[in-house]
């Protein structure tokens, strides 16, 4: 047992070297660990992993646990209220409300938890502080066009704003919409987007690039589980759906995302089905999808609503993930280093052909204006050089050179239009098919709505042959007791016969024995 505990205590203290590049690793924890969950909020600060409510079997879960990543120990934070009486008009009970499918963003030396389910809320969203230095909490009042109260939205933080999408409202409609928080001035708007949004869906992730591209990747409907990556540019408010290269990446809801920058790292999510074991990166600047590590199909790394933190430790960045459900709820705590990886230009939403006619584009530009400003320095610097340098057979095969150029341009433009039209043909394919399963899911719906009227009706009626079986069990009772009833009766007429009988005999042997005596 000694040997354990310093072994144990040898992992404690030294357990960043074990943490190889790009693999995931549970973490020894020292003292008692906090209640397992999942669909909690969490946030990374100071080399402390802070983790906000969450759910566990049905129930909402409203503590406050605080992970440190040095001494790996946890602790449950006690806050205090700042302001009392505006948490009790609000229904508000203890220090937080039990909250789960919520967002936590840390935005100076507080953690703001905004959203999310809870049985005590108001009908519009409400934004929560928790005071890192004094740990203080409160209400923080917000104005302009706030949104309804929902759940398993998201909430991506650019700048000094916080971009709302999605989510799931207290009657169970899905949304679309996009809104913004100003935290400055602690004021709502409502984004007004053109083209093709994403449908309606809630326990997705999202993430910013750029500081100009919103990237909103998966979730689901009530019935359906999205792979899709969808793109809003927040200059132009323009929706947009990019080609994707890379490894194939199945449906999955109620997974953690987090963004290193050109990377954004996607853990867990599953299918109510099972889970998705694999990590995935996406270059975001190039579009492209690779699996960077995978886990048993068991693992809690592999589970719905858990969630992921980039955290900085002894000046090193490391991925700490938290939670889920996948059939069992988990309170492991698991961290990743990820392996620093080249920063290229960025060629965001670009096809392979675009990139390659801008490829093109760019080196022929470079090469004839490198051309120019050498003959235009040439000429400027001697005269009579430049003269005898650039004859007229000179200028003659520049000017060639110069179209051959524009020709190897126009037909990467060809080829451009042409990748564009085939792209636009699977595209139609793609909508096509899309109609078609759209037609056989509302046929199905249908099917089924019909057989779930046929079984209220069957339990209606097994209900009516009940209570007539209870009818007829109390019927059958009192036969029983009418027979008892009978059978008695039927002995005492018998009785009463017999006596009568006997009564009868003697009259008419007194008679008959008169007689004789006469």
């Amino acid at each position: 047992m000694e040997t354990e505990e310093v072994k144990k205590a040898l992992d404690i203290s030294d357990w960043k070297s074990g943490v190889a590049y790009d693999q995931w690793m549970a973490l020894p924890v020292s003292g008692q660990r906090p209640p397992a969950r999942y669909k909690h909020a969490a946030a990374a600060v100071d080399e402390k992993l802070y983790v906000v409510g969450g759910s566990r079997n049905g129930r909402y879960l409203s503590d406050v646990q605080v992970f440190d990543l040095k001494s790996l120990a946890w602790s449950n934070l006690k806050l205090k209220l700042q302001n009392a009486d505006e948490f009790e008009e609000r229904g508000l009970l203890g220090n937080l409300p039990a909250t789960s499918g919520h967002n936590l963003i840390k935005w100076g030396n507080r953690l703001l938890l905004i959203g999310g389910h809870s049985k005590k809320v108001s009908d519009k969203i409400t934004v929560l502080f928790i005071d890192l230095e004094t740990h203080l909490c409160g209400v923080l009042e917000t104005s302009g066009k706030v949104p309804g109260a929902c759940g398993g939205n998201s909430a991506t933080l650019v700048g000094s704003r916080v971009i709302f999408f999605g989510g799931e409202d207290k009657s169970r409609r899905l949304l679309n919409d996009v809104h913004v928080l100003d935290l400055e001035t602690m004021t709502w708007d409502l984004l007004e987007a053109t083209q093709t949004p994403p449908a309606p869906r809630f326990d997705h992730t999202a993430a910013v690039h750029a500081e100009r591209y919103l990237l909103v990747f998966g979730g689901c409907s009530h019935s359906i589980f999205f792979n899709d990556l969808h793109v809003l540019d927040l200059q132009t408010m323009e929706w947009s759906q990019p080609q994707i290269q890379g490894d194939l990446v199945t449906a999955r809801a109620g997974h953690a995302g987090i963004n290193i920058d050109e990377n954004w790292y996607i853990v867990g999510g599953g299918d109510n089905k099972s889970g998705c074991p694999e990590t995935l990166v996406l270059n975001m600047s190039k579009l492209v999808w690779s699996a960077l590590t995978t886990v048993k199909p068991r693992d809690p790394l592999a589970s719905e609503g858990l969630s992921v933190c980039l955290a900085l430790v002894d000046g090193e960045k490391y991925l700490v993930a938290f939670g889920g459900y996948n059939g069992k709820y988990s309170n492991e705590v698991y961290v990743m280093k990820p392996k620093p990886r080249d920063l290229s230009r960025p060629k965001i939403f670009q096809s392979p052909a675009a990139a390659a006619a801008a490829a093109s584009v760019t080196a022929a530009y470079a090469l004839t204006k490198a051309e120019k400003l050498n003959f235009t320095k040439a000429e400027d610097s001697n005269p009579k050089e430049a003269e005898n340098s650039f004859s007229g057979q000179d200028v003659t095969n520049e000017i060639k050179a110069i179209r051959e150029e524009k020709d190897v341009l126009e037909l990467s433009l060809a080829e451009v239009r042409a990748e564009n039209t085939r792209l636009r043909g699977q595209i139609g394919e793609k909508n096509g098919t899309h109609s078609e399963l759209s037609k056989e899911l509302l046929s199905v719906q249908g099917q089924l709505i019909a057989e779930r009227s046929r079984c209220f009706k069957l339990e209606a009626q097994i209900t009516e042959l009940q209570k007539v079986l209870e009818s007829v069990q109390s019927i059958e009772n009192e036969v029983q007791v009418l027979r008892r009833q009978k059978s008695a009766f039927e002995q005492d007429m018998e009785l009463a016969s017999a006596v009568q009988r006997q009564g009868s005999g003697g009259v008419w042997r007194w008679i008959a024995g008169g007689t004789d005596n006469a």
